[in-house]
This record gives C-alpha cells, structure tokens and sequence, in this order.
C-alpha cells in the first residue's frame, strides 16, 4: 500500500556528507542491497529523484522499506564494509562474483642452500618469492616445466630432497641437475636459479645475454658439452619467447572486459605480468542481468581485488562511474599507487581487444552450454512424467573395498549443471562389511534429516545408484522421515554393464525403463551418476590412504600426534619410515633412544 513505501527523500536529507555503506531492507527486514559511497547524502538521495532508473533498480525500490547506514572514517572502510556486508547477506539485488578460490603462484624458495621451485595456492605472505598470479593450475604447471627443462631446478620436498643417497628419475630425464647428491655446485645452482627468476620477471633476452656468453667461455675453453648445453638452452628459450607473442612491454596489468547476451553476462580477466601474458580467467556474476556493464564492473571490481592481489594498473572496458572510490581504496589496501584506466592505445588497447575476444568466445560458448543443459533437463522431466525441469538434483553412490572404508557420496546439480560446493560425504560406520543397502540407509538418512531440519534445500529429484534395492532404501528413509514432492529414481546397470543399457527404476513403478543410447535424459542421468562415483571413490581412496598411512604408526605406544607428523614430515611418508634405522628414528625431534627401539621393531613385525 502507499501508506507503506519508503520516503527516500526525506530519510536522505537527514544522512551525512561522509563515506559509509547503506543497505536496503525489505519489510521482513531482509538485506535486499548494499551499496557503498564517498558521499551517503548524494549517493542515497540519487536513487529517490524520480525518473531514469532501470527496471531492475525501480523493482528494488518498490520493495523497500526501510535502510540502515554505517559512516566510515575513510573510502578504504566503506570498501570493506562492503564487501565483508554482501559476502555476509548475499542481497538478491547485488551483482555477486562466486569465486572463493585464491590464484595458483609459482613459489621460489629463498631459505636453502638450493632453492626449490613449486606450485603455490593460499597465503602471499611466505618467505620466497612468489610469481603470478597465473590464471590456472594448468598454467603454473606448464610454467614449472618449461623452468625445469631449462634450468633444472628442483620440485621435490625437503623430506624428499635430505634422504637421497642417488639422483632421481627427474636427474634421468633432465629436468634436475641433482643437487642432493651434489652432483652440481651451489654457485652453478645459485646462477640457475638467477636465471630462473629473471625469466618469471620477463627478462629472457637478459637470461638469453648471459647464456650466450656462457657459450662463448665454454668454446674457448674447448669445453663442448657445456656449450651445446647453453645453446640448446638458448634454443629453447627462443622458442617460448616466440609462442608468448610479447611486443616489447614491460608492463604489468589485469585487463578486463565484458559481454553481455540475453541475461547471461561474462567479464574475463585477462593476465599481463612483466609484459608477459600469463592467460585470462572468466567469470559469469550473478545477479547481473538487467544491469550496466558500467554498473556490473564496478561491483565485479571492488568484490575481485578485495579477494586478490591488485596489480599496479587495471584496465577497464568500460568506464567506471566512481573509480575514485576504488583506486583510493585499491591504493590504499595495496600500499602502492593502482590506476584504472578504460582509455589506452598501443600494446594495451591489443590487450584489451585480446581479452573482449576471450569475452565474447566464453560467453558463446555458456550459451551453447546452457542451452544444451536446459533441453536435457527438460527431456529428463518428460522421461520421468514430472510437470516441469527439476531444479535441484541430488545423486548417491557407495565405495568401498570389499567393505573396508565405505564412503557414501552425495552430489548435487542445479539448472546449471554441478553444484559443487553443495556435495557432501558420509563415512559409514556401524554397518555390517559390504551391506549397500545399509550403508545407503545411514547416507540418505543422515542427509535427509537435515534436510527435514531446513538445513539444506528439499530437492525436486534424489537417484540413487543401483535399483531396486537401493530405491526401496530412499523411499523408506523419506517416508520415515515425512518428506513427499521428491522424484525418487534408480540407475542400474544393464545385464551386459554397458553405458547406453542402464535400467531406471523410478518409485512407484514396477518395471524398469531404458531409455535410447542417445537420449539427451539418459545422458545427463549418466553424468549425475557417474559424478556421484566419481566422487565417492575419491573420498574412499582418501579414507583408505589415510589409515594406511597412520595405523601402522598409531598403535605404537607413546608416539603421540606430533611425534607422528615429525616422523613422516622428516622421512617422506610411511615407507621411508619403515625403511629408517634405529638411529636415524632416534635423531628425529621428541624420539628418544627407547622409543626408537619400539617403532623400529613393530615396523618390522607388521612387514
């Protein structure tokens, strides 16, 4: 009713001119936006002046009922009041980034006598050098053996590394120069590691300098196998430095842009580091659709670098409204100057051009891929008699070994396809060895009470791997537990186990229905399935590898937790423990003498 709307005007007229952050709330008092402002007062008061806003922000408006605001001594607060706000509420008329993952870096150590080179994801502050960010792990990877075959840098563990009394398979194939066994010297390690890192900055015509004269000394010095050495290195590096296509820029930069089709929305993240381009990464926000692309990359902005390092310059598609809201925060959260430009020439505007291409191909391609996810849906809910698409799947699978560490999976699906931070998975206990049907009781069971508590969404489908046995278990458990509106359907093998003849057993049927080998349904059935066993024997392969690793080592009397660790830490894992001596066990910290004595012979009892 009128008598309910929100006077806007009037409650803007009382804020203050500072920065802070205004929410938005509906009747029920539910966060429907938060927003962020240098000025509160012109900022909330913009959106209460009548004509020229959007649909979207008008429906938001019409539901509004009331807001709250919180004033910040500074730009950078309101940025992370922000920020930390919508991650916490998730407001239905914010545009979300559903990334939590940080970026994969190539990690140099810096703290041993010879360095190691490793995959790093997680915390920047660790001592070593960091390079990236790389876009994926495939990229970091791909990195890490491009620097091996040139330089022959290390990548095994120090447990790994202090217990080598000859070179590895790595020494054998020419990706390691056997530091271990001192098959190379520290300075030439410490000179292959300079060069490493040189090229991680983008300097390869300066490592391709040092090669050459490294080249030149060893002909002099009639030293022939070094100087083929150098040259095939220089080969090599030739080679890359042709396959990364750089045109001469040092810069370091993200390079964003964005594409917009119907109401799906793609920004990409392209990657420049050093004048190098290490890839891009795409990302499809939610809650875009409907919105400016000015509008979408200002929130895609501030929510992407309060989560990832910033680098010194940002280039935009598009122009920002109130970029300098964000470089003020950005610079002051990177304790270095960040500029965001959207107008730029030369080498940047190729970028640029570079990353809306990538834009435009993934948006493409999540249309194709939508499209194809909605008719399999809607061919599923045909084969099955239900009256529209199921819009939230779940699938159930056991693994075990012959009864040893059963795992039961449970993987969910959306309109989308995999949910993957829904999946969850049951470690089954107090069943009899190799009783599925029990152990899909105990599963379902267990996930469906909480489901019944509200603590999980009821899903419009459940399949279960198996039939008829294992349908009759879910039908049981929902039953007992008051659940009704959910399709129960089960997936068994054919009589010859071949994909294409898999029976489905849906409840309330006598007789199973196979459905043709290129049925859009059957195929996405197959994917669920197969998902939920791929899960589940990852999770039972973890299970098992896990009390392999620390049953032997458990039932020692005084060999706590730590001491545990240590002794794996300090020799590589389980094997390289039963293969150490008695006085090699005793110089492990927190192992004495006697204790060591006990270790070695009940290792060598259980062998």
């Amino acid at each position: 009713m009128a008598e309910d709307r929100f006077d806007g005007k009037a409650y803007a007229g009382t804020l203050s001119g500072r920065p802070g952050v205004y929410r938005m709330l509906d009747e029920a008092g539910v966060v429907l936006y938060v927003g962020k402002a240098r000025n509160l007062k012109n900022r909330v008061s913009s959106y209460f002046r009548g004509s020229g806003q959007s649909a979207k922000t008008m429906a938001m408006l019409n539901l509004t009922r009331s807001m709250e605001v919180t004033v910040t001594d500074t730009e950078t607060e309101a940025l992370l009041l922000e920020y930390n706000l919508i991650k916490q509420h998730k407001p239905r008329f914010n545009i979300l980034l559903r990334d939590d993952k940080s970026f994969p870096h190539i990690h140099l150590s810096t703290d041993q006598e010879f360095p190691r080179i490793s995959f790093h994801r997680g915390s920047t502050r660790i001592p070593g050098r960091l390079f990236g960010p790389y876009p994926s792990t495939h990229a970091v990877r791909g990195t890490i053996s491009t620097l091996q075959k040139l330089f022959h840098l290390r990548g095994c563990k120090d447990s790994y590394f202090n217990n080598r009394s000859r070179p590895c398979l790595q020494y054998q194939i020419q990706r390691c120069s056997g530091p271990c066994v001192g098959l190379i010297s520290k300075a030439d390690y410490a000179r292959d590691v300079e060069d490493a890192a040189l090229f991680l900055d983008g300097r390869n015509q300066e490592v391709t300098d040092r090669l050459a004269a490294r080249m030149e000394k060893a002909s002099e010095a009639l030293e022939f196998e070094k100087a083929v050495r150098y040259r095939d290195q220089i080969a090599e590096l030739s080679s890359i430095q042709a396959s990364q296509h750089v045109s001469g820029g040092r810069g370091s930069a993200d390079v964003i842009a964005i594409a917009t089709e119907s109401d799906q929305t793609c920004v990409t993240v392209l990657f420049v580091r050093d004048g190098r381009q290490l890839g891009s990464r795409n990302y499809f926000p939610h809650g875009a659709a409907g919105s400016a692309a000015s509008e979408v990359l200002e929130a895609f902005l501030s929510q992407y670098y309060l989560r990832h390092e910033v680098p010194p310059e940002v280039i935009s598609a598009v122009e920002i409204e109130d970029s300098k809201l964000l470089v003020n925060g950005l610079s002051e959260r990177a304790g270095r100057r960040v500029v965001i430009k959207h107008r730029v020439r030369g080498e940047r505007a190729r970028w640029l051009d570079l990353a809306k291409t990538n834009s435009v191909h993934a948006l493409d391609m999540r249309m194709a891929s939508s499209a194809s996810i909605r008719r399999q849906y809607q061919a599923l809910a045909e084969a099955l008699g239900m009256d529209e698409p199921p819009a939230r799947m779940e699938c159930f699978d056991i693994s075990h070994t012959q009864g040893d560490a059963t795992v039961a999976s449970c993987v969910v699906f959306g309109p989308e396809g995999p949910l993957k931070s829904d999946y969850r998975r049951f470690n089954i206990t107090g069943v009899q060895a190799g009783d599925d049907y029990a152990a899909m009781r105990q599963a379902l069971d267990r996930r469906y009470t909480r489901v019944q508590k509200g603590e999980a969404p009821v899903p419009d489908l459940l399949i279960v791997d198996g039939g008829k046995g294992q349908l009759a278990q879910a039908e049981s458990v929902l039953e007992e537990l008051q659940l009704e509106g959910i399709t129960l359907l089960g997936v068994a093998k054919g009589p010859s186990r071949k994909p294409g003849k898999e029976q489905l057993f849906l409840s309330g049927h006598e007789r199973p229905s196979i459905l043709p080998a290129n049925s859009p349904a059957l195929h996405l059935v197959q994917q669920i399935r197969d998902e939920a066993h791929r899960f589940a024997i990852a999770g039972h392969r973890a299970s098992r590898g896990k009390a392999r690793r620390s049953s032997a080592l458990e039932a020692i009397a005084g060999l706590g937790p730590k001491r545990r660790r240590e002794l794996l830490r300090q020799f590589g894992g389980l094997q390289g423990v039963q293969q150490a001596g008695v006085e090699d066990l005793a110089r492990v910290k927190g192992i004495s003498q006697a204790l060591a004595e006990r270790i070695h012979a009940t290792l060598r009892e259980k062998n």
